[in-house]
């Protein structure tokens, strides 16, 4: 007997067609609930005290120095925390949520647990948490020494004591030594602080025993010279910390889980090493429920990328240490730290290396990654870049930004936009750059008919040449999740085709977006003109080409990762800067990285140095010294900067109702430049 399809059972009148309908129907239903088991380990659930969470990643804490207003969380940073559990994490934790404001408030705008208004705003953010299935947890912190100085992205403390475990004396100012009697009251301060989170409707906290911070502190022996019950032996450096745990464990009972984050090698001469690392996991185990594997510390910038790993370093570099602890304990073990591969995370869980991992940066460049695994939607994962942009921007402008999502820091303000009803447009976009790739396909997604036009005869822009540049192949997966979705999507795209006058007179869009780029500029300099000068954007996949020294003109970020990326190829670079710093356009994150992988790779560097003629033999340069010197190359790359290509513009200002301009022809700048105009230019049509 012939099986009936779907469609003849819905359309048969014969009775006897019904339990095949159901049948099929159900048939649909239970294979369209299985989840990816590409991932079977990254989403297994697992038991956390009592909690039993619904897969392995956990939203990493991330602290925000607009998080709060007097102590208070504010509905931005709600809705910050609230986009990670609708993304699917299992459990979202709020960073730096403060147990001591008095002496431990190292930033201006954390969370105040001793605050009695800051009630209403944990509970509210708890409950946006967990009305999407994740558990809402929350970092208890205290500054320590750096409650009363100046620390990193914080200001004065007007009128504070520095209390840190021992008396110093440090740039930022004198430390003193904190009486026992305060130092009882602030680790109670951290069993008080976790009662109001559960208060608060909090499902389990993590205690911040790393990164230099207050028990961190108290544990080296680099910064813990006492010589009563709290320093000396490894015990008593330790007892800060236990006797917090069993603070905590008093006033929130049994059952609440509570996990331990520490730096298993602080990385600094006289500090916390791996096998100091693993004699405390082995210390504490007993008295939490999970424990958080990091690294490094936040005083030393070089070693606050350690604990945050950049571009430049591998992937997943602080995993052996979770490695090595899980190795010795019984708890459940996590890994944090520049994982971004979602098959690193898999590999991690399935080999042992780790019991779960937390994401802090990837669920910023990508909130939904857990859902979208789940959904065996990978190819849709737009990665983390590594770029520190993110921290870039907490010190630039106190808010926090991600350079390929330009939804982070507007989340409180996307619900709203989203919502906004659009009636049906014609959109044609001008270039295939990250910025016209982006604004097309949120055009697309937002219902609009788009038409993709890019002159040459690849999409991608600037984005195609990171393929050749292991430390920025990121922006080139970037580049592929925009180009598939462009498709999925529906977007309809034409190569070798530039939008001219004729085109948007054809075509007749509703609005017209430009996103055609930049020009290079090209120094005034005699010899500049010759064949063995070449401009930065024209060099990658023809770096056999180049010879074996290289001279860049121009130590902007351009200039700085060719220079880097050249110099990991073993080429002699010299790069020549005419202001007094290197990556003076970047951020001090990600200008302290890239300083530190040139120098590791031994290149050249003449700061306050200005370009006097290209010859044969390379390039005469003056010195900040005032003398003349002959930089001898194969090759002179040009990478002195662009200049906004208004040309389009200036022809087509008129040729639609809307007509927007897009990254790098509206004002050259970096990725999220482009990126963040074409979605939010999109996103008001």
């Amino acid at each position: 007997m012939r099986q009936l399809t779907v469609k003849e059972a819905c359309h048969g009148k014969d009775n006897r067609h019904k339990p095949v309908l159901r049948a099929l129907i159900m048939k649909g239903i239970k294979s369209s609930m299985k989840y990816n088991n590409h991932y079977p380990n990254l989403l297994k659930p697992i038991k956390i005290g009592n909690l039993t969470l619904k897969n392995r990643i956990f939203s990493a804490p991330t602290s925000l120095n607009w998080g709060a207003v007097d102590g208070n969380l504010t509905p931005e940073t709600i809705a910050y925390y609230e986009l990670k559990a609708k993304g699917g994490a299992a459990v979202v934790t709020m960073g730096e949520s403060i147990v001591h404001t008095a002496t431990g408030k190292s930033h201006d705008r954390q969370i105040e647990l001793d605050n009695p208004t800051s009630l209403v705003g944990l509970s509210l953010l708890a409950r946006a948490i967990k009305r999407h299935g994740a558990v809402p947890s929350a970092e208890l912190s205290h500054g320590g020494k750096w409650g009363g100085l100046v620390s990193m992205a914080g200001s004065m403390k007007e009128g504070r004591v520095a209390y840190g475990a021992s008396d110093e004396m440090l740039a930022e100012g004198p430390v003193k030594e904190m009486p026992e009697a305060l130092l009882l009251e602030v680790i109670e301060s951290f069993g008080k602080g976790a009662a109001v989170l559960k208060r608060a409707g909090f499902e389990m906290c993590m205690v911040h025993a790393g990164h230099g911070w207050f028990f961190g502190q108290f544990l080296s022996k680099r910064t813990n010279h006492r010589t009563d019950r709290f320093g000396g032996s490894f015990e008593n450096r330790a007892r800060p910390l236990t006797m917090a745990l069993e603070s905590i464990r008093r006033h929130v009972g049994p059952g609440f889980p509570i996990e331990v984050r520490m730096s298993a090698d602080e990385f600094v001469e006289g500090g916390i090493d791996l096998q100091e690392g693993i004699l405390l996991a082995k210390h504490i185990e007993k008295q939490c429920d999970l424990i958080n594997v990091s690294a490094g510390m936040h005083e030393d910038l070089e070693l606050y990328l350690r604990t945050h790993p950049t571009q430049f370093m591998e992937k997943g570099a602080n995993v052996y240490l979770a490695e090595a602890i899980r190795k010795e304990v019984s708890v459940p073990i996590s890994t944090v730290g520049g994982i971004v591969d979602p098959a690193m995370m898999e590999e991690i869980i399935a080999s042992g290396k780790a019991d779960l991992v937390e994401l802090g940066r990837p669920l910023l460049a990508d909130p939904y990654l857990p859902q979208k695994l789940r959904d065996g939607r990978e190819q849709e994962i737009t990665k983390c870049l590594r770029c520190m942009g993110c921290f870039g921007e907490s010190l630039k402008t106190e808010t926090t930004s991600c350079v390929i999502n330009p939804v982070i820091g507007n989340e409180f303000n996307e619900s709203i936009a989203n919502c906004q009803p659009t009636e049906r447009k014609k959109v044609l976009v001008a270039g295939g750059g990250p910025g016209g790739m982006k604004a097309a396909l949120t055009a697309a997604e937002r219902g609009h008919e788009v038409v993709l036009c890019e002159k040459t005869d690849a999409l991608g822009g600037a984005l195609r040449f990171a393929k050749h540049v292991p430390f920025k192949y990121g922006l080139y997966e970037y580049k592929e999740v925009l180009e598939y979705l462009l498709k999925k999507n529906g977007v309809e795209i034409r190569m070798n085709t530039e939008v001219t006058s004729e085109l948007v007179e054809q075509e007749k869009p509703d609005a017209l977006l430009l996103a055609v780029g930049a020009n290079p500029i090209t120094p005034k300099l005699p010899g500049i003109e010759g064949n063995h000068v070449r401009f930065a954007q024209d060099i990658y996949g023809k770096e056999d080409q180049l010879g074996d020294t290289v001279a860049i003109l121009g130590g902007g970020l351009v200039g700085c990762e060719t220079a880097a990326h050249l110099a990991r190829l073993g080429k002699n670079v010299t790069i020549i800067e005419l202001r007094d710093d290197l990556a003076m356009d970047a951020d001090l994150f990600y200008q302290t990285a890239v300083k530190g992988d040139l120098r590791r790779n031994n290149a050249k560097i003449f700061v306050g140095s200005a370009g006097r003629k290209v010859t044969k033999e390379g390039i005469l340069i003056s010195t900040a010294e005032g003398s003349e010197v002959l930089v001898q190359a194969d090759t002179v790359i040009n990478a002195a900067g662009y200049r906004a290509d208004d040309t389009a513009f200036q022809n087509l200002s008129d040729a639609a109702p809307v007509v927007q301009r897009i990254g790098d022809c509206r004002r050259p700048g970096k990725v999220t430049n482009a990126v963040t105009d074409g979605y939010y230019m999109a996103l008001d049509l």
